[in-house]
């Protein structure tokens, strides 16, 4: 049981490094001279990347932006928030109880981070031609397959007394 829990400690500091990577990081959508990320774009002039805000208007609905922009940091709150959880549920709580909190705050990680990458998907870069997107999307992605799996791995590992 001890393996067990190491390995589901494990997937949970994975996935929240994946979160943390995907919402800092500046690489959901990348050219060859330009990476954007839900916080700013960079620009390579003259071999020299440099900040820029992103675009309003069209190619960026401020809405649909922001939505993205929370939902990336609730995701990262949840997710921390739940292994500090499982760690106080491992001592504190009956057999019975233990785990359900963690997943609760493990599914909404995996839902707002969900959100934040369909918001994406759906909004952003319709229109544009060149480019792909970049790590960062991936991580989302990735993360969002941690987070589910975790969540689902409380609730399955949660004990029931007779």
């Amino acid at each position: 049981m001890l393996i067990l829990l190491g390995a589901i400690f494990a997937v949970h500091i994975v996935g929240i490094i994946l979160l943390l990577v995907a919402t800092i990081d500046n690489a959901w959508w990348v050219t060859d001279n330009m990476a954007t990320d839900v916080w700013a774009r960079w620009i390579q002039i003259n071999g020299v990347w440099n900040y820029t805000d992103l675009p309003t208007g069209t190619p960026y609905p401020q809405d649909y932006l922001q939505a993205v922009q929370a939902s990336s940091v609730l995701a990262c709150i949840f997710s921390i928030l739940g292994i500090f959880v499982f760690v106080a549920q491992l001592f504190t709580l009956s057999k019975g109880q233990r785990f359900t909190i963690s997943g609760i705050f493990q599914l909404l990680a995996c839902l707002c981070i969900m959100i934040a990458a369909s918001i994406y998907t759906d909004r952003f870069h319709l229109d544009e031609s060149t480019g792909q997107y970049g790590h960062c999307y991936i991580l989302a992605w990735i993360s969002f397959a941690l987070t589910f799996i975790s969540s689902i791995t409380y609730f399955v590992l949660r004990k029931k007394t007779a």
